[in-house]
């Protein structure tokens, strides 16, 4: 399991602190978001759901090591962490941001929201912006196979020991996409509604492994699976994949959203946070 430390949500101390620490992320600059000053950004001109709060969304349950506890608000994990210093660059207090509970399809179905912003592991991608509008990225993930050690894939070390395998994940995920357009088995994936539907699979032998984002592998093989095995990190495809935060398509708020994150990253509080939250989350073998 991961080694956590609590992490305070403010601060000038801790901000300067982190300047040292490497950027996680490198923008995408492929995919532009409005410009925003700070004047435009305070929460008394911001059109959020409730006047003066912060609405942030997100599933339920709510997993580690992003969430802690299935408790979203509790600050703790690497998206709670990311979502409450967003609000605080904002100008919101931790008592003005409310959370909700909101699906991962229905984030980023078309239509209007019941959140301001979702933070959920959404990966950024072209046919998602048809719907929504996403912040700057503020993660850099790795999609990533895992089973067990009956598993008869535990000992693969290429894409080509997968093409017999029985794989699954979560619908709507990139994770899925993962495995129809880079692993390309023989079977047709198995598609489950969370991740713990598709544990339950790989537990009871339904499937031989499964596809999840690189910190998610790690919290998973540690300490919710008998005997897990990371089978390996996937080969990055095309434009690199990265997380970025979810808004209604046109949001007003995208922009100061992103201006947000990017201060974030700039003076190295992703990267600190990162490191609090996903310490461990690298080493795991790739797969060629």
């Amino acid at each position: 399991m991961f080694s956590r430390t609590p992490l305070a949500l403010g601060g000038a101390a801790f901000l300067l602190a982190a300047v040292t620490a490497c950027s996680p992320v490198e923008e995408n600059n492929s995919a532009t978001t409005p410009s925003a000053s700070s004047d435009t950004c305070a929460p008394a001109s911001l059109a959020t759901k409730t006047a003066g709060k912060l609405t942030v969304g997100t599933d339920n349950p709510a997993y580690e090591p992003w969430f802690s506890e299935n408790k979203p608000d509790n600050g703790k994990g690497y998206e709670s962490a990311v979502a409450y210093q967003v609000a605080e660059r904002l100008g919101y207090q931790r008592s003005d941001v409310v959370w909700t509970g909101v699906m991962f399809n229905n984030a980023i179905a078309p239509g209007p929201k019941a959140f301001d912003i979702d933070v959920n592991q959404f990966s950024i991608t072209d046919e998602r912006r048809a719907a929504v509008d996403f912040s700057s990225p503020y993660y850099l993930v790795r999609q990533t196979v895992i089973t067990t050690k009956k598993s008869k894939i535990a000992g693969a070390k290429s894409l080509a020991d997968l093409k017999d395998a029985k794989l699954g994940a979560q619908v709507g995920t990139t994770s899925y996409q993962a495995i129809t357009d880079v692993i390309k088995p023989t079977a047709g994936p198995a598609v489950f509604n969370n991740n713990d539907d598709a544990k339950k699979a790989l537990e009871n032998g339904t499937v031989d492994g499964i596809v999840v984002d690189l910190p998610t592998a790690f919290y998973m093989t540690a300490a919710e699976l008998e005997d897990g095995v990371i089978v390996g990190q996937l080969p990055q495809v095309g434009v690199p994949e990265q997380f970025g935060i979810v808004l209604d398509k046109g949001s007003p708020l995208t922009g100061c959203v992103s201006r947000a994150v990017d201060q974030l990253r700039q003076d190295g509080t992703l990267a600190v946070l990162e490191k609090t939250w996903l310490a461990g989350s690298s080493g795991a073998p790739e797969l060629q």
